[in-house]
């Protein structure tokens, strides 16, 4: 007889291989045609609201591994709090203005820029952005992320722009916005101003020069032994281009300044940084005198090759750390040196044109870039004998964060919000009002706001939101009111933006508008756009406020840490100017993907890894849980070895829920369920580790502590499941009676713990989760439609048990000392299979209580044929614990054929002579 046929072996059409690159379209598929996403709201319609505002990505390119990371992260938080009852709508969107859309829209049309008509590329400029919105949508539903995909916010949708105008005069008519001269960042490749989120750093070489700028009135104050000798002050620059824009050489007042003798002239320089300028200069100084910073100012001295005066003036921020403590002093290239100029009235020279050149202000220099004047100007000095010394230098540069460009300051008019005037308030709500996750965010993002300065809201571009201000013709007044705003947002609405470029002044303006001031009719637009961190700064009012499924402020804002002088920072300057609080009450910050090596993603390195590339060989789950098992806080590691080991971590998780799938295929989960209480131990135990774990992983994710809840259910797959529990009934499940007690107790235990780990997984396993649904008989009041529609598992208290966990974790200690012992003797072939041992246990105290208590299921337990338990520890091999010895044998009787557990027994059945006792009485049953 073929015995096998009557066990009760694992059945199941869950694959075993799980190929989610072709399955899991399958279940994108059925989510979307049967609109999970809309069952899932009206399901939690009326529910306390949590809403993820999504800040948006870019519409320039595929998306990568950093976006990838951040879209995830977003979905498991949002499928978390769905499952623990809140309405969690997501409404993804996207950033669709800016220059590097403008860039590339010019060099599809092929033409010069200033030859293209403004509605021209701006219609290029859209179609460019939403084929890559499009392109980006599929590769976010790939990953799995469940969303509003159908009605997302982007930023060049009419009812946007229209929102955006009146955040813009909310601010506007509070005296938050101004337009004047500064010296701000500016692009010459991309030809606009910059804000500060919009710099990033990089390693440049730069020429580092010593100038000479000659005395031209001491004021009296020049020591007498001096007068009628060549006396000059020495400056310290990287940036020779900037010195035709020089008007004056700052000092700090603090510091101590020499008079030095020098191969007959006289250097003024600070006495700190003398010894520096020697070895860089190969010079040898001679101190003559010295003298206080704050007594030198007033001393005028000439420029080094122009006719121009350049002044001796004050600065704290003048340091010790390089250079020679005379700072070459330029307002018109300088935020700092503006500043200066500001206190001392100072002309501001800026003689560099939108694209990087030289203006004829420059003299000889006109009509060169600024970057490959250095040369000609060093030149220029060292012909003047003005250049003391010259070297170069590498050194951390401001570059523009979309061409990625070396960038210049330049002094122009811009459009400026005045954080000063709400600048208090912004801390206050930083400090009292946000939770930042985690803690350092804080710190972080209020440093930020209250060293900054000013915001410059205007570009010189054409792909954006115009900034709503008109100028009276007659006598240049700038026009903006709670009107003409309205009026404008009106149009827009029905619009676009394009209006402002379609229409004229007249036609944007209200009927009968006069100038405020001269009351003249005739007005001119505005020529500039808005940031484009404006534009995604103001989401919070163009989507939570207008759409009814929202609600502001949100809940949380989550993105990487680079946003905390980007778009947390715009959407709370934008929240308190207009509506005087954060438009957000929590704030999550993820670190960047880094390589295996810690090292940055770089295609001349070759360590990038595409998403795309990952989901086609392991599938979008196994990328959503690298996401989860990573420490976000920090850098976060990727490479192609750590994928193959989550892959394996994947795999073991899954052969977990196929093993327990298979094991409940005659498991009616309400009719054959076995009441807790009655139970056996061993199934009470599981579930109590089950509900051990299910706490911690609830804390992970309420602390949004990803890696903690991947680290316990994936222990707890492997340890407490697959090398304990399921390991042990396997017997029991599969040898016993179908309907036994000891079988439905442990399918009961296995169908609970399953449904939890199903459901606490589906944020992050969403496909693989959705699949093990599809296998899994459900009770009445579960969902049909999605696993994601269930709620969180509830909290049972009557299973935690404080004794069985102290009685079973004890036992599990001796278990491992116990399963050393066998597997030497496996090593040493006294035994093939566990199965083919007899185990003497000889033990004392503890030990010997804990294993007497359980003598009639150790066998069972340790997964052999027999065990005898003997006080004392006269025979046996030692292990780690001193109470504790073990001997191994060959298990005597014969082996059964249906449980391959050697018996005294086998032989004896009259019916059933192959069989052991306990499998002939399931047999006759």
């Amino acid at each position: 007889m073929d015995y096998s046929k009557t066990l009760n072996l694992p059945v199941t059409e869950f694959p075993m291989r799980a190929d989610l690159p072709a399955r899991e379209p399958e279940f994108l598929e059925y989510w979307h045609k049967n609109d999970i996403y809309g069952q899932k709201q009206a399901r939690r319609k009326g529910k306390a609201k949590f809403v993820l505002h999504d800040g948006p990505p870019y519409a320039n390119g595929s998306i990568h591994i950093g976006t990838a990371l951040n879209k995830i992260l977003k979905d498991i938080v949002v499928k978390y709090k769905y499952l623990r009852g809140f309405d969690t709508p997501y409404v993804p969107g996207w950033d669709t203005h800016g220059m590097p859309i403008e860039h590339a829209a010019i060099k599809n049309l092929g033409l010069d820029r200033s030859k293209l008509d403004t509605l021209v590329l701006r219609e290029e400029c859209k179609n460019y952005a939403l084929q890559w919105l499009d392109v980006q949508r599929e590769d976010f539903k790939r990953l799995g992320v469940l969303g509003d995909w159908d009605n997302p916010y982007i930023t060049l949708k009419p009812e946007f722009e229209a929102e955006q105008m009146l955040v813009f005069g909310a601010m506007a008519q509070k005296g938050y916005i101004y337009k004047g001269l500064k010296a701000v960042y500016w692009c010459t490749h991309c030809e606009t101003a910059l804000a500060e989120a919009e710099i990033e750093y990089g390693e440049e070489k730069s020429p580092a020069i010593y100038v000479k700028f000659p005395l031209k009135d001491d004021k009296g104050i020049l020591p007498p032994g001096l007068k009628g000798k060549p006396v000059f002050a020495v400056i310290w620059t990287t940036t020779p281009w900037t010195l035709p824009a020089n008007v004056a050489i700052a000092v700090n007042p603090e510091f101590e300044y020499c008079w030095v003798e020098c191969e007959g002239e006289i250097y003024l320089m600070a006495k700190e940084l003398l010894a520096q300028v020697e070895e860089d200069s190969k010079k040898k100084f001679n101190i003559f005198s010295s003298v206080l910073g704050k007594e030198l100012e007033g001393l005028v001295f000439s420029h080094p090759f122009f006719e121009r005066d350049s002044l001796m003036v004050l600065a704290d921020y003048v340091t010790s750390d390089t250079g020679t403590g005379c700072v070459h002093t330029a307002p018109g290239h300088g935020q700092e040196d503006f500043e200066t100029g500001l206190r001392y009235d100072l002309p501001v020279i800026s003689p560099v044109d939108a694209s990087g050149k030289f203006t004829k202000e420059a003299e000889q220099f006109a009509g060169i870039q600024v970057f490959d004047a250095n040369g000609p100007i060093i030149k220029t000095l060292a012909e003047k004998n003005m250049l003391l010394a010259k070297g170069s230098i590498r050194h951390q540069y401001a570059h523009c964060w979309r061409c990625k460009n070396p960038v210049i300051y330049r002094a122009t008019e811009q459009w400026f919000a005045s954080i000063d005037a709400f600048r208090e308030k912004t801390l206050r709500e930083i400090d009292e009002k946000v939770t930042w996750i985690p803690a350092w965010g804080h710190d972080r993002i209020r440093n930020m706001v209250a060293g900054r300065g000013d915001w410059c809201i205007s570009r010189q571009r054409v792909w954006g939101v115009p900034i709503p201000v008109f100028y009276c013709k007659d006598c240049g007044e700038s026009l903006i009111n709670e009107k003409t705003i309205k009026n404008i947002s009106d149009i827009f609405r029905q619009e676009g933006s394009d209006a402002w470029w379609a229409k004229d002044a007249a036609a944007l303006l209200p009927a009968g508008t006069v100038c405020e001031k001269c009351g003249a009719g005739s007005f001119r637009k505005e020529t500039d756009i808005m940031d484009v961190w404006f534009d995604s700064g103001s989401s919070h009012a163009a989507v939570l406020k207008t759409r009814p499924e929202l609600e502001w402020p949100a809940a949380m804002y989550l993105e990487g840490s680079d946003q905390h002088r980007g778009w947390f920072q715009s959407s709370l300057l934008t929240g308190v100017a207009a509506f005087g609080q954060a438009p957000y009450n929590s704030v999550l910050t993820h670190g960047f993907v880094v390589d295996g090596e810690g090292r940055k993603m770089s295609k001349s390195i070759g360590n990038t890894i595409y998403p795309q590339e990952v989901i086609k060989k392991y599938g979008a789950d196994v990328l959503r849980l690298w996401v989860a098992s990573a420490d976000y806080k920090a850098d976060i590691r990727i490479s192609n070895d750590i994928l193959k080991q989550l892959s394996e971590v994947y795999r073991k998780i899954r052969n977990t829920f196929r093993y327990m799938l298979g094991n409940l295929y005659n498991f009616d989960p309400v009719a054959d369920r076995v009441a807790y209480k009655d139970m056996l131990e061993l199934d009470r135990w599981a579930l109590m580790r089950a509900e051990e774990v299910k706490e911690k992983v609830t804390e992970a994710y309420e602390a949004y502590e990803f890696h903690l809840l991947y680290h316990s259910i994936h222990n707890f797959c492997t340890i407490d499941m697959s090398s304990f529990y399921l390991d042990i009934l396997k017997d029991r499940l599969y040898a016993s009676a179908p309907g036994s007690l000891e079988r439905r107790s442990a399918q009961s235990a296995m169908y609970d713990i399953l449904v939890d780990l199903v459901v606490m997984l589906t944020p992050v396993l969403s496909f693989t989760t959705e699949e093990t649904w599809r296998f899994l008989k459900k009770t009445q009041d579960m969902p049909e439609g999605s696993v994601q529609m269930m709620d969180w598992p509830a909290a049972k208290a009557e299973y935690k048990d404080v004794a069985l966990a102290k009685k079973w974790g004890y036992f599990i200690e001796l278990r491992g000392q116990i399963t050393k012992v066998l597997e030497g003797a496996r090593r040493a072939k006294t035994i093939g299979h566990s199965l083919d041992a007899k185990v003497t246990l000889y033990a004392e105290g503890e030990a010997y209580e804990s294993l007497h208590a359980l003598s009639g299921q150790l066998a069972t337990l340790l997964i052999v044929s027999r065990v005898d338990v003997v006080k004392g520890l006269s025979g046996g091999e030692s292990t780690d614990l001193e109470d504790l010895k073990v001997a191994v044998e060959a298990a005597g009787g014969g082996k059964c054929e249906r449980c391959w557990m050697y018996s005294e027994e086998v032989g004896r059945q009259a019916d059933h002579p192959e069989l052991c006792g306990r499998c002939a009485d399931v047999l006759a049953k």
